[in-house]
């Protein structure tokens, strides 16, 4: 896979989908990524940024999730 295609979560632009690759992170915070359906090859669009950039709406499985921009830096993405 080439490299620049790979980026997380965070950086997505905003009404574009990409397909989850990995979760990193380790404990608690990976394990709550998970259990919230971010797992490897669903797709998730970035619908909204709050004004001050944190945190992020997106849309995966059928319902909508907001996340820290901390917590979707740990979600690795290609389009």
């Amino acid at each position: 896979m080439n490299s620049e295609t790979q980026k997380n979560l965070s950086t997505v632009a905003i009404g574009h989908t990409a397909r989850v690759c990995r979760v990193h992170g380790s404990g608690a915070l990976r394990r709550r990524l998970l259990d919230m359906g971010i797992t490897r090859g669903t797709e998730i669009t970035l619908l909204k940024v709050a004004p001050l950039g944190d945190p992020l709406e997106v849309s995966l499985r059928g319902f909508t999730l907001s996340l820290r921009r901390a917590e979707a830096a740990m979600v690795e993405t290609e389009n």
